[in-house]
């Protein structure tokens, strides 16, 4: 055992409070609340920090492809650059035979104007197929839904378009709910001798879904593809192929087989088209880790402190210790225990309000959304729709190291300025 049993008990009887010591005991106080907030923001921001990261990260992988494939660029005879599958079908059965894909399906893509009962809003279609739409995670199993999915595609009456899936922003901006029958509008429509007039099509809403990402929910219009292609002029063709593989944190490793597979492609993975974000992420995650490192520091030097202090105060006793045969070494351990079991003790506090407050952060969210009269969480800058947490052994544990090996080092300096006390000088006015 490093420590003996008198200098345990020694460091107990220090710490006790005592109407003499008053000041040391309200400074072991101070210091062991400082310890414990400084500790408990920091689990609470890493906890944050995760959650944010991991919704994050989910809701992509979630409503998006892994892996777009085009085709090369090419500009076609109207001087336009195009990038349009025509052999998508071949290039599809291609990519589903690579190891670890787990489905691949043919889209049309496009951006339109979205109008209900005199409101307007644009919107971005994606037109896919029925079966290909199910597989799609955060589509088919959203945090809220109306209607029924399997509608999607099926004709919704005579003169009518086959029926479609919106966002629940899209709905929220134009008025609309299941059932209504809205119009899309595209100034590149129908091409006649006398140029290209708009095209206007009407389509039911049979489903409406939320994924939790504002600028998915806000923007997106599922059609059914063969509609997209007749919509959009694509007949025959595909504007891409998008890829699920099994292991998208890896997704690395599966550029090479898919163009392999592909042909004469080019790929665009979910790390590509987020990769900004993920960078910010953890740009954000380094600064917030470093700020509240300092604050761990700044509260683990009130032990510095408190323990000036109470050398101070025990500097007749230290005197006496010394004079009947404690060491140097026994001194400084005595005081060094004083200034670690604050330290500690200060952590487990802190560990445990900082795990409570992740674990309970949705009610507390709740309570200051309600005393600040709502609208704290603005999911059109933050993204997506709530305020995650995500409890991580790592992160607490990075935080425990933090705490108690800040709390130790500084305990080092007056336990040795106790130790190096002289006896006689201690002793003096005694």
């Amino acid at each position: 055992m490093p420590f003996s049993n008198f200098e345990v008990l020694i460091a107990w009887r220090y710490l006790r409070a005592r109407r003499t010591d008053g000041g040391v005991s309200a400074m072991t106080w101070i210091s062991f609340i400082g310890i414990a907030l400084a500790v408990m923001a920091l689990i609470a921001t890493l906890a944050v920090r995760s959650g944010f990261r991991h919704e994050f990260v989910g809701i992509i992988l979630g409503a998006n492809p892994h892996v777009a494939i085009y085709d090369i660029a090419e500009v076609n005879e109207a001087g336009r650059v195009d990038r349009t599958l025509e052999d998508y079908a071949a290039v599809a059965d291609a990519v589903r035979a690579v190891d670890g894909v787990a489905h691949a399906a043919a889209v049309i893509r496009g951006q339109v104007l979205a109008s209900y009962n005199g409101r307007n809003s644009a919107v971005e279609v994606i037109g896919i197929e029925p079966q290909d739409l199910v597989t799609v995670p955060l589509v088919a199993e959203p945090e809220f839904r109306q209607g029924l999915l399997s509608e999607f595609g099926l004709e919704t009456g005579e003169g009518m378009g086959p029926g479609i899936a919106i966002g629940s922003g899209v709905a929220r901006e134009l008025g609309a709910t299941v059932g209504d029958r809205i119009r899309l509008i595209s100034p590149d429509g129908a091409r006649t001798p006398f140029g290209t007039s708009p095209r206007v099509s009407t389509y039911e809403i049979v489903y409406i879904f939320q994924v939790g990402r504002w600028d998915i929910d806000r923007t997106r219009v599922y059609l059914p593809f063969g509609e997209a292609q007749s919509y959009f002029n694509r007949d025959g063709v595909a504007d891409e192929v998008q890829v699920t593989v099994a292991d998208p944190e890896q997704i690395s490793q599966y550029i090479l087989p898919l163009l392999q597979a592909g042909g004469d492609v080019q790929v665009w993975t979910w790390e590509d088209s987020s990769g900004a974000f993920l960078t910010a992420l953890q740009m954000e995650d380094n600064i917030m880790f470093i700020i509240l490192s300092i604050l761990v520091l700044i509260a683990t030097m009130n032990i510095v402190s408190g323990l000036i202090m109470l050398v101070k105060n025990k500097s007749r006793d230290i005197g006496i210790l010394r004079t009947i045969g404690l060491s140097e070494g026994s001194i400084l351990r005595i005081f060094f225990l004083c200034g670690s079991a604050i330290g500690v003790a200060g952590t487990l506090a802190g560990v445990a309000l900082g795990c409570a407050f992740a674990i309970w952060i949705d009610p507390i969210f709740s309570l200051v959304n309600f005393i600040a009269g709502g609208g704290v969480w603005d999911p059109s800058v933050r993204l997506i729709s709530a305020l995650p947490a995500r409890l991580e052994w790592a992160d607490v544990l990075s935080a425990v190291i933090l705490s108690l090996g800040l709390s130790f080092g500084v305990t080092i300096f007056p336990a040795r300025r106790a130790a190096r006390m002289n006896p006689v000088e201690a002793l003096r006015y005694e």
